[in-house]
């Protein structure tokens, strides 16, 4: 059987396509590679380019697909509070046209990349997933509408649709290794508008940017700085197909929809971060603190007791030296 992953040239989707390759699947990814890199579709999937919602009926309709990955989002949080009809539409209208294809075509599980972003600013850490869902930008609001709307189509399907929802905190690290004996290239970040911390900080020490701005040095927190859980990027995928074998197996979720948080639950803060990065690459990293950013919660731990009980799925990548390396790495190795 094929499973698809759409947005499978972008960060996230390519490293789970490659997992998926890497457990012998067959694997369809979908991408209009607008913000995706063709070159970063793993060998041995095959590449669809064109918009998910209208492609969604010729990738399903041949009958052998049996579960999406959808990663395929706008993401962007600044440009969803300037642009929202842009993410109303490229993030709620085309999921639900991928829902009614779904539906169409009898396929029988889906786990979408949902997003933290969804609680807004947390009043308690770590984040459970029975925290209110208060979302403080049109990005957030607009994968909490996804949520919602996937939790009433397996709701309608009677057991013969399911679905899980992965909350992500802070994606980071790189993939790297092997298959079938053969070393692979690496998979990581490489937005054309970068908003991840540790990205932009190993930017000051490539020399694409003189410093690195710290929003805020009088949060409630340790450093004064704020403090965010990062999740390897591998762990990340790994969790993506534990969710599928539970969708597989058909003894749950109840009511057809599960939500789950993935981080480390362990926060570290900026200056954390930015020390880890100086130690990597041995780089003084310039750093100026900036006045606060509005919307900013201090702290967003998550936590993954219910990915561990009900997924089996724990972080083995809970180094931050070590996450902070391998996004070096691969950093390195597009400036070489």
């Amino acid at each position: 059987m094929t499973l698809v992953v759409t947005g499978g040239a972008g960060y996230v989707g390519s490293v789970c396509a490659r997992h998926l390759l890497d457990a012998e699947h067959d694997v369809v990814v979908v991408d209009d590679l607008s913000t995706g890199h063709r070159d970063a579709v793993p060998d041995g999937a095959r590449l669809v380019v064109g918009d998910v919602a209208e492609t969604a009926d010729d990738v399903l309709g041949g009958g052998d697909v049996d579960g999406v990955i959808h990663c395929a989002a706008r993401s962007l949080v600044g440009e969803s509070t300037e642009k929202p009809a842009k993410y109303w539409h490229g993030n709620v209208v085309t999921t639900i046209a991928l829902l009614d294809a779904l539906r169409r075509h009898r396929v029988p599980r889906l786990v979408f990349s949902s997003t933290a972003a969804t609680y807004g600013e947390p009043e308690t850490s770590p984040i459970t997933e029975d925290a209110p869902t208060r979302p403080t930008n049109t990005y957030g609001a607009t994968k909490l509408a996804v949520d919602h709307a996937i939790g009433t189509y397996a709701a309608a399907a009677g057991g013969e649709f399911r679905a899980v929802s992965l909350r992500y905190f802070n994606v980071a690290g790189a993939h790297t290794g092997t298959a079938g004996g053969t070393s692979v290239p690496a998979l990581g970040e490489r937005h054309t508008v970068e908003t991840h911390l540790i990205p932009l900080v190993l930017q000051v020490a490539l020399g694409q940017r003189d410093e690195i701005a710290v929003y805020g040095d009088d949060w409630p927190t340790a450093d004064g700085t704020c403090v965010r859980d990062y999740i390897h990027v591998d762990d990340l995928a790994d969790a993506h197909l534990l969710a599928l074998d539970l969708l597989a197996r058909g003894d749950g979720p109840a009511g057809g929809h599960l939500v789950c948080n993935l981080g480390n639950g362990t926060g570290f803060s900026v200056l954390e971060v930015i020390e880890a990065c100086r130690r990597v690459t041995g780089h003084p990293i310039p750093a100026r603190v900036a006045p606060r950013r509005a919307g900013d919660p201090g702290v967003l731990v998550a936590s993954s007791a219910r990915a561990q009980a009900d997924l089996g799925w724990k972080p083995t990548h809970t180094d931050l030296d070590g996450i902070v390396a391998d996004a070096w790495a691969f950093a390195r190795s597009r400036t070489s």
